[in-house]
C-alpha cells in the first residue's frame, strides 16, 4: 500500500513535513521522484540508505555443512575473523512445510525462518551476517576509501533554504560531523524580506540529541501549532514504523510524550492550537483510525475508523489553514472527508460518496475547492467547485458534470499533483515521461509553463508554506545536475535559482553526459531508458553498467542526482534506469499495465531494457549488474529467474521475493490492502498470476549470477525472512560459484541505517561488492 509521505525542509503550521535528507545520504542506486508511501513495499528514493552485500557460494562445502557448523561459526571469534573463501556458507536446516493451495503442491523447506525469536533462527542470522562480513574483510581498505571519497563530496555543514510561514522563517541545518539535522526558526522582518542575520535563532528540535539515547531514529513529521507555541513531532526508535507522538513547548524546550498515541502515523493541529488529530495503525500496520487529542486531557476520542481492510487513512491540512482533510486510500479508490479547522469537534463531511475505482484529491482554498478526479479517465482532470453548506457530501454527480474544468482529461498526460495559492493553481503534469509545471491564474487566462532544458530530469513541487505567496517553490535535479531549489513567480513565470546543493571536491557537470532511448518490449511497447556516464571514461564497445528498476505502485523512477554515484561513474561505470510498466513514469495507464494480471509486463520490460543495452553496445552480460529494492527486489529476482545468463550480479535490497507466502498471510502488514496491487492468492486465478513470477517459488537449478541480498531485522514492510529464505534456497540450486551473500542489519528497519554517514557506509559496502564483481576494485 502506499499512502504518500510528505517531504520538506521546513514546517507548515498544522501540517506534517518530514525532514529532507541532505544529499550524501543517498546510495545513488534508486531513482524515485518521491518517497514511497509508508505502507508500500517501496524502495527509498536515491538519497536514502540501505544496500546489499555479496557472498561467495561454495556449493560443495554448503551441501556438506551442517546447522551445527553454522552455529559454531557464528559464535567463534576465530572463524568470524577468517576470510569467507576459507569458510562454508551458512546452511539453513530444511524443515519441510506443506504450503500447497489450489491443488498446486508447494513444499517450503525454510518456512521456519519466520520465527524471529527462535534461538536457532537468531543463530542462523548471525552466521549469515558474519559470513558476509568475512567476504568483505579482504576489501576493507577499499571500502573505507570509497566511504571517505563519498563523504568528501558532502558539505559537512549545510543549511536548507528557509521558508516563510506566518511570523517566522523556518529551516534546518546539519553541522560538521553530525548525522542528523537541527531544526530552527527566526523571526520574520517583513513580507518580502529574508530573515535578518541578526535575529536570534530559536531551536525547535535537534535530532542528534534524540539519537544519543536511541540506536535508530526516524521522524515521520513535525508541525508547529497555529499560535506558534508548540511543536508536535513523531519519532520511531526501531525502524518498525511505530511512531511515538511528542509535543514540545518551543519556548521552554519542555517535551512530553502523548502517552495515549503509541502509533501516530500522521497528525495535524486544529485552529485552537489545543487539539491534535492523529492516525493510528493496527497490528498489521494498517492506518485505520482517526483520533482527537485535547492537550491536558486524560483520554482521546475516536473520530473515525476505516473498517475496510483494503483502505488506509491519511491526514493533511489545506495551505490556507482553514480545512483539515482525512483521506481513505486503497489501490484503486481514494475518497476524502473535510472539517473546518476552527471546529475540531464538528462533523467531518464526505466530499463525494465512495465509489469503487473512483480516485480523487481535494485542494481547498477559501470557500472553493480544486478537485482532481479520474471520472473521465485514468489520468485525471481538474475541476474548480464552490463549497456548499450542509451536512451531506460536498458534491454530487451533477456538480461534477457542471463544474468549471481547469484541466481536461488527456490520454497522453496525467495531472499528478495540484497546489492552490490565493491567486493561482499550480499543477504538476506528467507528459512524455517527464514532469511539467503549469501555473493557472484563478482569475482566468492562459496558463504558463515552467520550461526545463534537459531531456531526463526530476522536478517536483516542494512543500509550500504561504497561501498568499507570490512565488511557488519546486525542487529540480537530473542525472548530472545536483539538487536545486527554484522559485517561479506566479504572475510572470520568471524563474529564480535559490540554491544548488554543493558537491565538494570540484564537481564539474560538463564532464558527464546523459541521454534517453526507448527499448522495445516483448509486446512491442516502447519503454524509456535513461543513462548517465562520464565522458572521458566512455569507450568504444561495452563497459560496466548498473541497471536500476522498480516498476510498482505507480511510483515513477525519475532521474535523480547522487554525489555518491560519482564513485561509480568516475571508474568507468554507466548508470541506467529502466522506466518500466508498473511504475508511473508515463502516466496512470503505464501503472495499470504493470499490475495484477499484467504484472509480468514489469519483468519482461526490464529484461527487454537490459537486452537493448547489450544490443546497443553499452554493455555485455559479463559487465551488467542489476539493482532493485523492496518491490524492486521482486523485480530483479523475477528478472534473474527469467534470464540468469543476462546478468553478472544482482543487488536485491529488502527484497519482496516470497510473494505467495506473504500474500497468503493476512496477519502481516500490507497483505490484505495489497490484494489490489498483486492479487489475492486465495483466489485460484489470481494465485496463478503470482505463481508465474514469485522469485522464491520460481528458483530452479541453474547457474546464477552473484547475489547480494540486504535486509533489516525490524523491517515491517518486507520481513527479513523473505531474503533469508530466498538466499537459503538459491544456494541449494545454484550450479555456479559466484558469491551469494545475505547481509542483515540487526537494528534497523525497512529504511536501513538512519544517520547520513551510517547510510554512506552502507553505500560504500554495496559499491565494494559491485566494483569487485566488475574487476574495478583496487584493494
Amino acid at each position: 500500500m502506499c499512502s504518500m509521505s510528505m517531504g520538506g525542509t521546513a514546517f507548515l503550521k498544522g501540517a506534517i513535513f518530514a525532514w529532507a535528507a541532505p544529499e550524501g545520504r543517498g546510495d545513488g542506486l534508486g531513482a524515485h521522484s518521491r518517497p514511497p508511501e509508508p505502507g508500500c513495499r517501496g524502495q527509498r528514493p536515491a538519497g536514502d540508505r540501505s544496500h546489499m552485500h555479496p557472498m561467495p557460494s561454495w556449493r560443495m562445502l554448503a551441501h556438506t555443512a551442517t546447522l551445527a557448523t553454522s552455529l559454531i561459526w557464528a559464535s567463534s571469534p576465530a572463524l568470524a575473523d577468517a576470510p569467507a573463501a576459507a569458510l562454508a556458507a551458512p546452511v539453513a536446516a530444511k524443515k519441510p512445510k506443506d504450503v500447497s493451495v489450489h491443488g498446486d503442491r508447494r513444499i517450503d523447506d525454510y518456512f521456519w525462518l519466520r520465527e524471529k525469536d527462535d534461538p536457532e533462527v537468531q543463530a542462523h542470522l548471525r552466521a549469515e551476517a558474519a559470513y558476509a562480513d568475512a567476504w568483505f574483510k579482504p576489501h576493507a581498505a577499499a571500502e573505507e576509501r570509497l566511504f571517505e571519497e563519498m563523504k568528501g563530496r558532502v558539505q559537512q555543514r549545510d543549511q536548507a533554504v528557509p521558508q516563510r510561514q506566518g511570523r517566522y522563517w523556518y529551516g534546518n541545518r546539519i553541522d560538521v560531523g553530525q548525522q542528523y539535522p537541527i531544526y530552527f526558526r527566526r523571526a520574520a522582518q517583513g513580507p518580502e524580506r529574508l530573515d535578518d542575520p541578526q535575529a536570534p535563532e530559536q531551536l525547535l528540535l535537534d535530532v542528534n540529541e534524540l539519537a544519543k539515547t536511541r540506536k535508530f531514529v526516524n521522524l515521520n513529521g513535525m508541525t508547529v501549532s497555529p499560535d506558534d507555541r508548540l511543536l508536535a513531532y513523531g519519532v520511531d526508535a526501531t525502524g518498525a514504523r511505530d511512531f511515538e507522538l511528542h509535543v514540545r513547548d518551543i519556548a521552554s524546550g519542555e517535551d512530553r510524550v502523548v502517552a495515549s498515541t503509541p502509533h501516530a502515523d500522521a497528525f495535524v493541529w486544529a485552529a485552537d492550537s489545543q487539539t491534535l488529530f492523529y492516525i493510528r495503525h493496527d497490528a498489521a500496520r494498517r492506518s485505520h483510525q482517526l483520533w482527537r487529542h485535547k492537550l491536558g486531557a486524560d483520554t482521546d476520542t475516536l473520530v473515525l475508523e476505516e473498517k475496510d481492510e483494503l483502505f488506509n487513512l491519511q491526514l493533511s491540512k489545506s495551505l490556507d489553514g482553514r480545512t483539515l482533510m482525512v483521506g481513505a486510500l486503497a489501490k484503486d479508490t481514494l475518497d476524502w472527508r473535510v472539517l473546518p479547522a476552527d471546529q475540531p469537534e464538528g462533523r467531518w463531511r464526505e466530499v463525494l460518496p465512495r465509489k469503487s475505482g473512483q480516485e480523487y484529491a481535494v485542494t481547498p482554498f477559501g470557500r472553493e475547492l480544486l478537485l482532481r478526479i479520474n471520472d473521465r479517465g485514468p489520468n485525471y482532470r481538474l475541476l474548480r467547485l464552490p463549497v456548499r453548506a450542509g451536512t451531506g457530501p460536498l458534491f454530487s454527480a451533477k456538480d461534477l458534470a457542471s463544474g468549471r474544468e481547469l484541466i481536461p482529461h488527456r490520454d497522453d498526460s496525467m495531472v499528478e499533483l495540484v497546489t492552490a495559492f490565493k491567486t493561482h493553481a499550480v499543477a504538476q503534469i506528467r507528459e512524455g515521461g517527464s514532469v511539467k509545471l503549469r501555473l493557472y491564474p484563478l482569475a482566468g487566462g492562459a496558463p504558463r509553463e515552467v520550461a526545463f532544458n534537459e531531456v531526463a530530469y526530476n522536478a517536483v513541487l516542494a512543500g509550500q508554506r504561504e497561501f498568499d505567496a507570490p512565488r511557488v517553490r519546486f525542487a529540480y535535479n537530473s542525472l548530472t545536475t545536483p539538487p536545486s531549489t527554484y522559485e517561479a513567480d506566479l504572475a510572470t513565470g520568471k524563474l529564480q535559482l535559490v540554491k544548488v546543493q554543493p558537491v565538494q571536491g570540484g564537481y564539474d557537470a560538463s564532464l558527464y553526459a546523459s541521454e534517453r532511448f526507448w527499448a522495445r518490449a516483448a509486446d512491442g511497447t516502447q519503454v524509456p531508458v535513461s543513462l548517465v556516464w562520464r565522458k572521458d571514461k566512455r569507450k568504444q564497445g561495452p563497459q560496466p553498467l548498473l541497471l536500476y528498476g522498480y516498476g510498482s505502485y505507480g511510483i515513477p523512477t525519475d532521474p535523480r542526482f547522487s554525489s555518491a554515484r560519482l564513485s561509480l561513474l568516475d571508474r568507468g561505470v554507466i548508470y541506467a534506469i529502466a522506466h518500466i510498466r508498473g511504475g508511473g513514469d508515463l502516466g496512470r495507464r503505464w501503472y495499470l499495465d504493470g499490475k495484477l494480471d499484467k504484472k509480468m509486463n514489469t519483468f519482461t520490460d526490464f529484461v527487454a531494457c537490459a537486452e537493448a543495452l547489450v544490443a546497443k553496445g553499452y554493455t555485455q552480460p559479463s559487465q551488467l549488474i542489476i539493482h532493485g529494492g523492496s518491490a524492486g527486489g521482486l523485480l530483479v529476482g523475477a528478472a534473474t529467474n527469467l534470464r540468469p545468463d543476462l546478468f553478472k550480479a544482482v543487488v536485491a535490497q529488502v527484497p519482496f521475493v516470497d510473494v505467495i507466502n506473504t500474500m497468503l498471510d493476512a496477519s502481516l502488514p500490507l497483505t490484505t490492502e495489497e490484494y489490489i496491487e498483486w492479487g489475492n492468492p486465495n483466489k485460484a486465478a489470481e494465485y496463478a498470476w503470482m505463481r508465474a513470477y514469485s522469485p522464491y517459488d520460481n528458483l530452479k537449478p541453474a547457474t546464477y549470477p552473484a547475489v547480494l541480498a540486504k535486509t533489516a531485522i525490524n523491517d515491517s514492510q518486507v520481513p527479513y525472512w523473505e531474503a533469508a529464505k530466498y538466499v537459503a534456497r538459491l544456494r541449494t540450486l545454484n550450479a555456479g560459484s559466484a558469491p551469494v551473500l545475505f547481509d542483515i542489519n540487526m537494528t534497523a528497519g525497512h529504511g536501513g541505517a538512519s544517520g547520513r554517514f551510517d547510510a554512506l557506509r552502507e553505500t560504500a559496502r554495496t559499491y565494494t561488492f559491485m566494483l569487485q564483481q566488475w574487476g574495478l576494485l583496487n584493494d
